[in-house]
């Protein structure tokens, strides 16, 4: 399953912010979560495993047995897809950014020579040639 689309389910990300403290059974990320959505009439254990299935195909969670207990811990390398997206949306822009001032010169002298009729000359002139 895609990252993203395992993040964009509001209980999921919550899941993910429960695990950022340690890992935590199914039983305890549901006494939490009921608590955050006690409103809205809470959420059984058997979605919570459910949500828990679906981080871990996505690699944001991994399952370690311990006895008869399943402990469920975030996998902080599965953030790495996330992690790029951000960085490639932060990043400084492709074109360096000394080259735009090179192009707004360009562009200003242009306008300059188009208005005082020397830019139409010259084209005059290369037309002849």
């Amino acid at each position: 399953m895609d990252v993203f689309t395992a993040m964009a389910d509001p209980v999921r990300r919550a899941v993910l912010f429960l695990l950022r403290s340690g890992p935590k059974r199914v039983v305890d990320l549901t006494a939490e979560l009921t608590d955050d959505v006690a409103a809205a009439g809470g959420i059984s254990r058997p979605a919570v495993s459910r949500h828990l299935r679906v981080l871990g195909q996505a690699g944001l969670v991994t399952a370690e047995d311990r006895g008869r207990e399943r402990h469920y811990r975030l996998t902080p390398d599965g953030l790495l897809p996330v992690r790029a997206f951000i960085a490639a949306l932060t990043a400084d822009p492709p074109i360096a950014a000394h080259l735009l001032d090179g192009l707004e010169l360009e562009v200003r002298r242009t306008v300059r020579e188009h208005r005082a009729g020397v830019h139409t000359t010259a084209h005059a002139q290369e037309d002849t040639a």
